[in-house]
């Protein structure tokens, strides 16, 4: 079997990112975990000695590489998720809803494409979000 450093290794590298102890531990959190994360909830999960700075530096590295994109909530905080397709510098695909649960307050990239909005003659859109509230598969439960 694959190991956690084997595929955040090769995931660095083919975002042409050179691997360090830092960028493993914050990709390492983002493998292991299945929603958004802010960057409270990764400076309370990597190890002390990291500071806030680092931790956004990295997160922004990430960010303007292609390989996390950036999740709103229902509070207008950011939240951060993996990109599952193929993003890279110049351009993010994330035409996908994300779903807020209301029980638990996790934000998940649901694999559901946003419907086509058409927009007034003048406006254009650069970027499209759609967040939907309500409660996950394992809070219904």
């Amino acid at each position: 079997p694959t190991s956690m450093n084997q595929i955040s290794n090769r995931l660095l590298k083919n975002f042409r990112l050179r691997s360090t102890p830092t960028r493993q531990e914050i990709l390492h959190l983002f493998l292991k975990k299945d929603y958004a994360l802010s960057h409270s909830d990764i400076e309370s999960e990597i190890a002390e000695n990291i500071d806030r700075v680092t931790v956004y530096r990295t997160l922004k590295t990430f960010f303007d590489r292609g390989l996390i994109h950036k999740v709103l909530d229902d509070g207008g905080s950011l939240k951060y998720a993996l990109c599952t397709n193929s993003c890279s510098e110049t351009e993010h695909r994330h035409e996908h809803v994300h779903f807020k649960c209301t029980g638990c307050g996790q934000t998940n990239c649901l694999d559901v494409e946003i419907p086509m909005v058409k927009l007034p003659k003048g406006y254009f859109a650069r970027e499209v979000n759609l967040l939907i509230q309500g409660t996950c598969q394992n809070c219904s439960r």
